[in-house]
């Protein structure tokens, strides 16, 4: 269905389309102002009228007034639909920062509560939810001072996934191309040791090898990129080494033994389902038997803490596919567990190619979610990790369990923006967190060509944003 969204002016179009789309997830939209509707609304099949509050902008009163719009439309889109949403009107922002200021700013768990139910008109089982994860959160990071992060991007993988839109290529078209990308890797790893140089004040907490899958490479490949991070940093002294380990079909007992060469303390094994019929819609083009052959190897090479992710509102997946997925995850004893709700992204070919996929179901739901949640609660974990993305199915949310003492530091420190990142790889973004609190970003090319043939541009670039100069 094609919805004619009428504003009486030009504004907040972003998060009205946001809060439209949340009740309306599969139709398109149009937004328009009343003079344009004439022109702009042809084909359009139903119409909704959005009426955008007097404010001024200058007396600091636009984010009370997009407040107060969103509310009259959440509940115009509620009484329309029969629908209630979870998160309320929030959209494009993290729930965990608003309870995590307010936390610092000493208010009481009601009137958190309160604030958060009466301006977002969040749910209170949500609202629980961000404040737990809020407090987990805080815990950690009043035990540290502002540091950086080390992120290393690793753009390769054995197929791609139908839902990704990450930087990936199938590494099989860049064989003859991995000595040429380490090679404009290594250049990059230059540069942020010169940036870090003489920040003694200023700690090195975690790194963080992601993808893509830096496991799609092969023991020699995997063993020299490893070889350059430790060789110019000091791993030892870092609280978390991750290296993802995402595709079960990469992990072999060779590249295990590679990984346990350096001190990397965590990896994940990611099946994101255990059907087998599922993973073969998506391109995984693995099976639930190898995903539990790749745990039980890296259990056996000494590895634990690891990392498993799944995703809620997969292709024909309703209650009976997903507890068959959590009863085999919680039989092998991960030590934490990620629960992705499964974002329809533009660019993923579950979009660009939807008629491939149209006949199938897709959906997710609080009862999935729940499902999900006590599954973690039975292994011993609790949420520690939370975000939302746009066209989330059933409008839900990620969450990261772990096991006390196991929650992914680097999830926490990007999330909440306590670390400044510096990002190396194709498609990785570098964030510098100032220390009066400003973010600078500088994102690399996703294209694996674009990032060789201009890496010592992307270097300046980076020197001439002032990333390290805070």
């Amino acid at each position: 269905m094609k919805i004619a969204v009428v504003c009486s002016r030009e504004d907040f179009y972003y998060d009205i389309h946001a809060l439209v789309k949340s009740f309306y997830p599969d139709s398109e939209l149009v937004l328009m102002t009343e003079a344009e509707e004439a022109e702009k609304a042809a084909g359009c099949e139903a119409r909704i009228s959005v009426k955008i509050p007097d404010y001024d902008a200058e007396a600091g009163e636009r984010p009370e007034a997009k407040n107060q719009l969103k509310r009259e439309l959440y509940r115009q889109l509620s009484a329309d639909t029969g629908l209630e949403l979870p998160w309320g009107t929030l959209s494009g922002i993290r729930p965990t920062k608003i309870a995590m200021k307010a936390m610092r700013e000493g208010k009481h768990e009601d009137e958190i509560y309160r604030y958060m139910a009466e301006t977002y008109l969040t749910s209170r089982e949500k609202i629980s939810l961000a404040m737990t994860v809020a407090g987990r959160e805080k815990a950690l990071l009043d035990t540290l001072k502002p540091g950086w992060d080390l992120y290393v991007g690793i753009p390769f993988c054995p197929s791609i996934c139908s839902y990704c839109t990450f930087s990936s290529s199938p590494i099989g078209l860049w064989a003859s191309s991995l000595d040429a990308y380490l090679e404009a890797l290594e250049k990059e790893l230059d540069a942020a040791v010169r940036w870090a140089a003489g920040r003694d004040d200023y700690p090195l907490h975690t790194i963080y090898i992601g993808g893509g899958t830096p496991t799609s490479l092969d023991p020699a490949h995997l063993d020299r990129l490893l070889a350059m991070i430790c060789g110019r940093f000091d791993a030892e002294a870092v609280s978390e080494f991750t290296v993802e380990a995402g595709r079960p079909d990469t992990v072999t007992p060779e590249k295990l033994k590679v990984l346990r060469s350096y001190p990397v303390t965590r990896i994940s094994v990611n099946p994101q389902t255990m059907n087998d019929r599922t993973l073969e819609i998506i391109g995984r083009r693995h099976t639930a038997a190898q995903t539990e052959a790749a745990f039980a190897m890296a259990r056996r090479a000494g590895f634990d803490n690891i990392n498993m992710d799944m995703i809620l509102g997969l292709p024909n997946e309703e209650l009976p596919e997903v507890t068959a997925t959590l009863d085999r995850i919680r039989a092998l004893g991960p030590e934490s567990l990620t629960v992705h709700s499964l974002a329809m992204k533009r660019a993923s070919r579950l979009t660009t190619a939807w008629e491939q996929y149209r006949s199938l179901s897709f959906h997710n739901s609080e009862q999935v979610m729940t499902l999900s949640r006590r599954a973690a609660e039975a292994m011993g974990m609790a949420p520690y990790y939370l975000y939302r993305q746009k066209n989330m199915k059933g409008n839900l949310e990620n969450v990261g369990y772990a096991v006390p003492g196991r929650e992914c530091l680097y999830n926490i420190l990007i999330m909440e923006e306590f670390d400044s990142i510096m990002a190396c790889g194709a498609g990785a973004s570098t964030k510098a967190v100032t220390r009066a609190g400003t973010i600078r970003r500088v994102v690399n090319p996703k294209d694996v060509r674009t990032y060789l043939t201009h890496i010592d541009d992307l270097i300046e670039k980076k020197h001439e944003a002032g990333l390290w100069t805070f």
